[in-house]
């Protein structure tokens, strides 16, 4: 049964990069401005890299011609209407991963000039770094305080789910500028193998928010039986259908989030959680999430979030693909691409995220 697992796992992999092949091909590439931008504190740690540690310089990228005059330095700023704002955490244990999904999502874009990332940070000294990396970027560095969330965490299945960093996402509406309206959020696990500007195009109508929903998924093993008991708690859900999505890649309207403030919103269910006798869920920074928007998310094509490639939060199996296209593969789960392929130990899909790894030692 095992090597039949593997074969399986193997001739995904391979058809994946079948359908893929056009899409990894190099557009031609984009120019940039890079700047700073702290927030929230005065004080911020540095953290020091290990000694040698080193990116390989990406390829430049540059619009196509459909895509007009470069955006960004010479128009607005981080303030062009005609971005595309992309937000990832930086910091040292899946740094490897953000780069991959940064160098990702340029290879696939028709307009990586148009592109802007955010980068949410706990450490200061990684904009050096993501520069060198990628000399001609669009982006920003944001501080977010560890402080702001510490005393809401609650101990989680997995303690790397427990970072204060998880819990940036949170604070996008209050860390960005104003003038960003909407804001793709995406994993550092991840890489995109598709243009991000058709995830950019999703229509939220009314909604604040946008994700591939997974109804099939038992929605309330994400929440003790605690929580169901407790009938003033288990009506929040009341009068929706709340269905389980994965928080990792999710586009937000900003406007809307800082109109009805969703943050206030979710802190108070990390307050109850803390402050409660007994748990009323178990997994990080999602629950949450689910229980502000679940059954009030607009829906994604499952194409954009292909997640649990990482296997589950402990053992981190191998997993195959979900049946259907693939627009994003995402190795949630405990499992990482760039550790197993690092212990000659790798599942058959993470020979997928390892043409977007930039990652070498300098001598």
């Amino acid at each position: 049964m095992l090597w039949i697992m593997r074969f399986s796992g193997f001739f995904s992999a391979v058809m994946v990069m079948i359908v893929l092949s056009p899409s990894l091909q190099y557009f031609p590439p984009a120019e940039a401005i890079r700047s700073s931008h702290l927030l929230l504190t005065t004080h911020h740690p540095r953290v020091d890299l290990p000694n040698g540690l080193s990116f390989r310089t990406a390829s430049i990228y540059r619009n196509a011609d459909e895509c007009g005059p470069r955006t960004g330095s010479g128009f607005g700023g981080v303030c062009d209407p005609g971005l595309v704002h992309v937000a990832i955490t930086l910091d040292v244990e899946y740094l490897r991963g953000s780069i991959a999904a940064v160098n990702s999502i340029l290879q696939h874009s028709r307009c990586p000039e148009s592109v802007f990332f955010h980068f949410l940070v706990s450490e200061t000294n990684l904009e050096t770094l993501v520069r060198s990396t990628f000399p001609q970027l669009q982006f920003k560095v944001y501080y977010f305080d560890p402080e702001i969330v510490k005393n809401m965490i609650s101990s989680s299945v997995r303690q790397a789910l427990e970072q204060p960093l998880n819990y940036a996402r949170n604070y996008l509406a209050d860390l960005l500028e104003p003038c960003v309206r909407r804001v793709i959020y995406l994993d550092s696990d991840l890489v995109v193998v598709d243009d991000i500007s058709k995830l950019w195009a999703t229509d939220l109508g009314s909604r604040t928010i946008g994700a591939p929903e997974y109804c099939h998924a038992n929605f309330t093993k994400y929440f003790t039986a605690a929580f169901w008991s407790d009938a003033r708690l288990r009506s929040t859900f009341n009068g929706r259908r709340p269905c389980y999505f994965n928080t990792g890649v999710m586009v937000i309207d900003l406007v809307k989030w800082r109109r009805v403030g969703y943050t206030k919103r979710i802190e108070r269910w990390m307050e109850i959680q803390k402050k409660s006798n007994r748990r009323i869920y178990e997994l990080g920074s999602l629950p949450p999430f689910l229980l502000v928007f679940g059954g009030h998310v607009a829906p994604i094509e499952h194409r954009w979030n292909q997640h649990g490639l990482g296997g589950d939060n402990v053992r981190g199996s191998c997993r195959d693909l979900h049946p259907g296209p693939v627009s994003l593969l995402h190795w949630s789960g405990s499992g990482k691409p760039w550790l197993r392929l690092d212990l000659k130990r790798p599942c058959p899909l993470d020979t997928l995220w390892a043409p977007y790894d930039l990652y070498g030692y300098s001598l």
